[in-house]
């Protein structure tokens, strides 16, 4: 066994000491001692705490993998996460003002993804254990919302019909605003009696949808889920912001940042998080890669009233993204890009005289990149929120604000 002492963490949560040996479960400033095999540390024993370190709140913390922070007082994880995207800036030359961080509250994660397979007794369902592919059981789970806890119990009946003994089964469950929507992975092929079961299932669960694989197999009513004055019907498994609270903090920051604009280009669309709530004042071309998603926001936007026209176009962002002359006469862009940002879509929109530009990210690092090309090119990072939807964990989420130079000038 070997003492370090922590100096700082590491994008994933875990405390580094010099080497660097990562340490996971501990926090800056603390003395531990731990073993060292094969350039791992295992048996980590904590002989001088620090001061920010408390009770976890959820007793399966240690053992289930879903959580990295629960050791650390919420006022510090606050300040680590807006100091990762600062830091992530900063690496680039760039400052902008930091608005107070805003934290979704416990039991409020509308989605997760279950893991859940057949045992000789049964079936067992929760979250990978930490570092390991061992399941978890999490009864008493203090990030989920409770009706999507209540989804083990589903993913357990799911297991027993359709799960084979060798794979477990993904079980995404989201609660919509009429019931849960699951969708299943990895499970066997389907058959007339697999059908049958499944079927019987969603019925004897309530659930509004059960999709397997890329089939549905039951719909007891189309799921829901409202966007501003729209309700939209995702496709199965969609992509939905983690938490009510985390999506109306993005969507209130991007409204504000486009605000006065007469028509918007919002980019990575998706269903609609930000073009519908937007079509409320502006008219909208939405464009995302995934003609599903776009079918739900157009069907959307068609049954709702009072909005303003929007318009649809599937097309690979990172592949053929729009052009300048596409930009052209466009009031504000917003961007909502996955994990590694929208690198090819900046390069084109360097090239233009857009006034404002909202950016959603969920990726501090390629935030960074993509803003100090935005800021070279003569835009000003007017202001950065950090949005903590995933609680406890190492995720980073932010809207940030963008305004080109010659709009300043005017003002």
């Amino acid at each position: 066994m070997t003492e370090f002492t922590v100096t700082r963490l590491g994008l994933q949560g875990d405390g580094i000491a010099e080497g660097p040996v990562f340490l996971p479960l501990t926090l800056p400033g603390e003395l531990v001692e731990a073993s060292i095999v094969d350039g791992r540390a295992g048996d980590v024993k904590i002989i001088r705490p620090s001061e920010r370190r408390v009770a976890a709140p959820c007793r399966h913390f240690r053992s289930c993998g879903g959580c990295q922070l629960q050791h650390a007082d919420d006022a510090f994880v606050a300040d680590w996460k807006v100091e990762i995207v600062h830091t992530a800036l900063s690496a680039h030359g760039t400052e902008t003002e930091f608005r107070p961080i805003v934290t979704s509250p416990a039991r409020s994660r509308r989605r997760a993804g279950f893991a859940a397979r057949r045992t000789k007794k049964g079936a067992m369902c929760g979250f990978h254990g930490r570092a390991s592919g061992t399941i978890i059981d999490i009864p008493e789970c203090q990030l989920l919302d409770p009706a999507v806890l209540k989804g083990r119990q589903i993913a357990e009946a799911l297991a027993l019909a359709g799960a084979s003994r060798k794979t477990a089964l993904s079980v995404m469950v989201t609660r919509m605003d009429n019931g849960l929507d699951v969708a299943v992975e990895n499970g066997k092929p389907l058959d007339g009696p697999l059908r049958q079961q499944l079927a019987a299932i969603c019925e004897a669960q309530g659930l509004v949808r059960l999709a397997w694989a890329d089939e549905v197999i039951a719909m007891r009513a189309p799921p829901e889920h409202r966007l501003g004055r729209a309700v939209v019907s995702p496709p199965p498994g969609a992509f939905l912001q983690a938490t009510d609270h985390g999506e109306q903090a993005l969507t209130q920051g991007v409204l504000e940042i486009t605000q006065g604009a007469g028509r918007v280009i919002d980019l990575f669309a998706g269903c609609g998080t930000f073009t519908l709530p937007l079509s409320e004042t502006a008219e909208v071309h939405a464009v995302e890669g995934e003609a599903s998603m776009l079918a739900a926001l157009d069907a959307g936007w068609r049954h709702a009233s009072g909005l303003r026209p929007v318009t649809t176009e599937t097309r690979d962002l990172f592949r053929r993204p729009l052009l300048p002359d596409e930009l052209a006469r466009t009031d504000a862009v917003v961007l909502d890009p996955p994990r590694a940002g929208a690198e090819a879509q900046i390069a084109e929109l360097v090239k233009t005289k857009v006034p404002k530009i909202a950016y959603v990210s969920c990726n501090p690092v390629t935030f960074a990149r993509d803003a100090a090309t935005l800021v070279a090119a003569g835009w000003h990072l007017d202001h950065v929120q950090v949005v903590d939807q995933f609680r406890w964990s190492a995720h980073v989420e932010l809207v940030a604000g963008f305004t080109a130079a010659h709009m300043r000038a005017e003002s």
